[in-house]
């Protein structure tokens, strides 16, 4: 009897142990843990598990407070921030202004960043650390959006990290933050494990453990989740929708994504362009995309709703400009490119193309939902109109470096909005600019200084107003010009298993935190 009761008591221990323990499987690969090294989602997922922000952001994109607990202008140019009292880094240090001081200054420095978030702390000119709890950000002139911006940015504790590496980052040594998990353990491109951080400020997370495994494979994620060997997926396999809302073994956590699946284009280069060539394969002495025309065709060509139809399986809403509805700036009246093969045709005649050219469209086959698929799609389109496209999909990893490095004529790639129309002016569309942070992930290398001018106005513009009325005026320029093609914004979709619910967000990031039991588990 008594090893019949050991016995029992061990099972329900298991079991114990077993439901404070949360598996999650993401479909995108965590390439840092460095949270300034890459402005990419897996990557501020990750982040927001480890570390905290000033400023934080619901499942909605509502700023609400983080380790400030309030902020206000003090003068135009003039930002004060309170900050919370009592938070601890997981190492015991405590957190203050000073920490905040040394992150900003930190964040522009970081070596190789493929996208840096640099653009988030260059209008700030001056920092005064006033007492350990208050600070005060000077900004070159009015700057509204500064607490949208500080969003975007985690706090280091400047005693551990003050000659952080990357790479030390990476390894675990220093993923050390205020976030509401510890890092226990990082297997590069495979899993991190975490454990709760019980001296957390917030709200405590549901699980005491994580495992965040990184399953690229659509089928093997899918299958993982089945098998009950995880709990929660993310980019839920379109094809798999209609039988997962029936299957009573899974539930599915949906909401309109801020993420925008788009072409880039090469602007950068007057004459030849790496992949165009005639019908001969011989290169065009000037790049076809220079000219809007082109460019307006190319966009003509392509049927958006077969790709949300039919590609995407519903799980996508064709898109004309760069944020969807609901958004700040949102253009009204502005809907999806029709698509118009022989408007295309005729355009390309206009542009001195009338028998087309040969061109390769880039792009992910691991990165986004369905990614490899719509560029055969869209490659498809481009050669029924006279444009011959083929179609070259590569892993993540070697495709954003290319990408980085300006190496393709055409690519797919997408990019996760702030809801406010100056996030995607500011990181896709401006002239590239260290100086200013600005066209971090302008990898066409578009360039408008008039643009940019106004731009620059209309983010120092106090009224609402007035500067939605200025951005708003500033897109229709941009998508006029076709800087970039929009394609389709993403529906962010969730899929876990009886006894789990997920918080899904418009941000699309995957986190623990957003994961509780069900009720009544």
């Amino acid at each position: 009897m008594r090893l019949v009761l050991a016995a029992f008591g061990l099972a329900l221990s298991l079991a114990g142990a077993q439901a404070q323990t949360l598996t999650m499987a993401v479909g995108a690969p965590v390439t840092s843990l460095d949270p300034h090294f890459h402005q990419l989602s897996p990557n501020n997922a990750a982040a927001g598990m480890i570390f905290g922000k000033l400023v934080e952001d619901d499942a909605n994109g509502v700023l609400r407070p983080g380790l400030a607990l309030s902020w206000s202008a003090v003068a135009p140019d003039t930002w004060e921030f309170r900050l919370r009292p009592g938070v601890r880094f997981h190492n015991g240090n405590a957190f203050t202004a000073d920490d905040v001081a040394f992150t900003f200054a930190r964040i522009p420095q970081v070596p190789n960043s493929p996208s840096s978030f640099a653009g988030f702390v260059r209008p700030i000119i001056r920092i005064e650390v006033v007492d350990p709890l208050t600070i005060r950000f000077i900004t070159n002139g009015p700057y509204p959006l500064l607490p949208m911006d500080l969003s975007n940015l985690y706090i280091l504790d400047r005693e551990t990290h003050a000659n952080a590496t990357t790479e030390q980052f990476n390894s675990g040594a220093m993923a050390i933050g205020t976030g509401p998990f510890r890092l226990v353990r990082h297997a590069n491109g495979d899993r991190i494990e975490l454990e709760r951080n019980d001296g957390y400020h917030g709200e405590a997370p549901a699980f005491a453990r994580v495992v965040y495994r990184m399953i690229t494979n659509d089928s093997a994620r899918m299958a993982a989740l089945l098998a009950g060997d995880v709990d929660v997926i993310d980019q839920v396999p379109t094809a798999d929708l209609a039988r997962l809302r029936s299957d009573a073994r899974v539930s599915l956590s949906e909401i309109m994504g801020l993420r925008i699946i788009f072409l880039g284009l090469d602007h950068g280069r007057t004459d030849a362009s790496p992949f165009i060539t005639d019908n001969e394969g011989r290169p065009i002495a000037r790049n076809p995309l220079k000219d809007v025309r082109v460019r307006r065709a190319l966009s003509m060509a392509i049927d958006r709703n077969a790709i949300t139809s039919r590609v995407m399986e519903g799980s996508a809403t064709p898109a004309g400009q760069y944020l969807p509805p609901g958004t700040f700036a949102y253009v009204p009246d502005l809907a999806a490119q029709a698509h118009d093969p022989e408007g295309a045709r005729r355009l390309l005649a206009e542009a001195g193309f009338p028998q087309g050219f040969r061109i390769t469209l880039h792009g992910p086959n691991d990165r986004y939902p369905n990614d490899s698929r719509i560029i055969q799609a869209i490659g498809q389109m481009w050669t029924r109109v006279g444009i011959r496209t083929t179609v070259e999909a590569q892993t993540w990893s070697t495709f954003i470096g290319r990408a980085a490095r300006a190496e393709f004529s055409s690519f797919l790639v997408g990019w996760g909005n702030n809801p406010d129309g100056s996030h995607p002016l500011r990181n896709l569309i401006a002239c590239p600019s260290p100086e200013r942070g600005w066209g971090n992930s302008n990898r066409g290398r578009y360039c408008n200084e008039a643009l940019d001018q106004g731009l620059m106005a209309a983010m120092r513009e106090l009224d609402n107003g007035a500067r939605a009325a200025q951005l708003i005026a500033l897109q229709r320029l941009a998508l006029e010009d076709l800087a970039i093609i929009p394609l389709h914004n993403q529906t962010n979709i969730w899929a876990s298993r009886r006894g789990f619910t997920v918080t899904p967000r418009v941000d699309e990031l995957s986190m623990a935190q957003s994961v509780r039991p069900a009720a009544g588990r």
